[in-house]
Parts: structure tokens; sequence; C-alpha cells
């Protein structure tokens, strides 16, 4: 395993983290506990540090699984979680709320959750349009403040919003932007990179298998569940598993995959290395539900692709369908 600084900051990361997502038990479809631990606990010896979680996942039972996993080894992880949104009982969004006293509450509620009386770094989920961004950063300093959090940041900011926060920060500054991050997603990379840069903020990407679509797992007769949020066919505003699209994306994916035997490694462990490779990501979440699964995406640290496989993804991903110009809100 390798690891890298979140920006400019003292916290350190394994370069591949685990996204808890799918193992919330909601939303990916069914998700078993057991193989969810165990998944956990994989990471953990295969050099993973970063574990990554909120309590819409589930309703909080992604977090209660990965503080149960982690027990005494608690010491050993950089636990990320989030606050900010308005959800149901089943893990439906509903709203968002990054006042003082919802993200106090929440991150109080998700210590109680993890047994930990504190998280490595805390992220508000998605920008809140009815709270000045003055007003989340004195949120986000107040909490490190109190020892809540080591480190704060942010999910799904523009590069115009993170510089907001730059301009209102008066005390610890921000060390992390999670963003969609993968060949089939380059949206906020395009906006947001400079700014990340500029500000010395590390870079989280989320679904660099773009949600499954790059685990090599996915073909023309997938069904999903119900509970499974990609039955729509559009990921976070891309229509890549619409019927037609999904089916041109498969053959994308097949054309990947052939790259990735020639470099003797696996599907994921080319797309992870690829979004591994764009500055300034620290760390790529792959949302692992089985010990295998996790213990392959490990093996992408140490892959370094050439000037000439990274031409040969890049002919293949001209031919992608359903993508996006537009950044979801």
């Amino acid at each position: 395993m390798q690891y890298r600084a979140f920006g400019q900051s003292p916290l350190q990361s394994s370069v591949i983290g685990l996204g808890t997502w799918p193992i919330g038990g909601a939303r990916y479809g069914p998700s078993d506990d057991e193989d969810a631990e165990n998944t956990i606990r994989a990471a953990l010896d295969a050099g993973i540090t970063c574990f990554d979680t909120a309590p819409t996942y589930g309703n909080g039972h992604a977090e209660a699984l990965l503080g149960r996993a982690l027990g005494t080894h608690r010491a050993e992880a950089v636990i990320v979680t989030k606050g900010g949104l308005i959800w149901n009982e089943r893990s439906q969004v509903l709203g968002r709320d990054s006042r003082h006293d919802t993200l106090a509450a929440q991150i109080t509620a998700s210590l109680k959750r993890l047994h930990t009386d504190h998280v490595d770094l805390y992220l508000v989920h998605w920008p809140d349009p009815n709270v000045p961004l003055e007003d989340v950063m004195a949120t986000l300093q107040d909490l490190v403040r109190t020892g809540k959090t080591r480190f704060a940041g942010v999910s799904n900011f523009t590069g115009a919003q993170l510089g907001a926060c730059a301009a209102a920060a008066r005390g610890p500054r921000l060390v992390a932007n999670q963003i969609s991050l993968s060949l089939f997603d380059q949206r906020w990379a395009r906006d947001t990179f400079t700014a990340c840069t500029e500000l010395g903020i590390g870079v989280m990407a989320y679904g660099p298998l773009a949600h499954g679509l790059l685990g090599g797992e996915l073909t023309r007769t997938t069904v999903f569940d119900d509970t499974d949020w990609r039955k729509s066919g559009t990921l976070f505003g891309q229509a890549l598993l619409a019927p037609g699209n999904f089916e041109h994306n498969l053959d994308v994916v097949d054309r990947l995959a052939t790259t990735a035997r020639g470099c003797g490694i696996t599907l994921p462990q080319l797309a992870l290395a690829w979004v591994l490779s764009r500055p300034p990501v620290t760390v790529a979440l792959a949302g692992a539900r089985t010990p295998a699964e996790i213990i392959g995406a490990a093996g992408a640290a140490g892959v370094r692709l050439s000037d000439a496989v990274l031409g040969e993804i890049d002919t293949a991903m001209e031919g992608a369908a359903g993508l996006s110009a537009t950044l979801p809100t």
C-alpha cells in the first residue's frame, strides 16, 4: 500500500480507501453484514487506512458496521464521515441542512454509531444553498476546535465554492473535497482540480469504478434490484446505464478490460490506477462488499500506467455514451 497527504495538510491516507455506501443495506440493494465486517477487516490487513462513510448510508447502518468491525483497531483507521443532509428511514435524501445545530447534532450521532470520540475528517456532504459558506466554515472550525473531528472538508463543492470557503476561513482550512471521479465521469475534475491545487486541498474520488460499470461484473443481462438506485439508469445526471447507453458502454468496458489484461492487471485496478494518476487525488474510494473485492482494489496502489496505456484508455473512452457535461446540483 502507498500513502499520500490530503493536500498540504498533515493528514495521511492510504491511496485506496473503502467506501461504505454499498454495505449500508439501502439504495444499493441488499448487503450481507458479516461479509461487510470481514471486508473492513480485510481492508485493514491490506494496509488500507481510509474508511469513508455517512449517516445516509443505510440510515446509519454503514457507520455502525464500521465502528463494530474496527473495534480495537480504531487507531489504525482514518475515519471520514459526513453531515448536512436530511433523509428518511429508507435513506432517501429529502434535502440539505448545513446549519450549525444540525451538523453538531449529526456528528454527535455519528460518533456514537462509530464507537469513537472523534473522526479524522468530517465533510459537508453537499452544499446547502440556504446557509452562507461563512457560516458553514465557522461550524466546521468549531467542530475541529471542540475535538469532534481532527480535520474538516467538503463533498461535491465546485471550484468557485472552494474558493469562497477559503476566503471565509478564520481558522483551520479545508483539507479535502470529495468528488465523483472515474473514466466515465470527469466533470468534477475539470471544475475543481485547479482550485484544489491552488488551495492545497486533497481530492477524495468516489465512484472510481463508475458505480459498478468498471467493476467487471455488470453484463448485458444484469437486472438491478428494485432498491438499487442504479435501476433508473442515471448516475448523478449521467445516463450511463440507460437502455442503449448501457450496452454501448459495456462495449467500452470490454475494450478497457483488454487493455487491463495487456498490463497484467484487472479492469478495476486499471480504473483505480487511472484515478490515482490524476493530481491532486489523495485517495480513490472503492465501494467493496467482499474481502476479495477490496483486496483486488488494494492491488491498484502500486500500478503505474504508461503513456501508451493512457492513450489506449483515452481512445476507448471516445466511444462512451450517456456522458453529461453538467455538474449535478
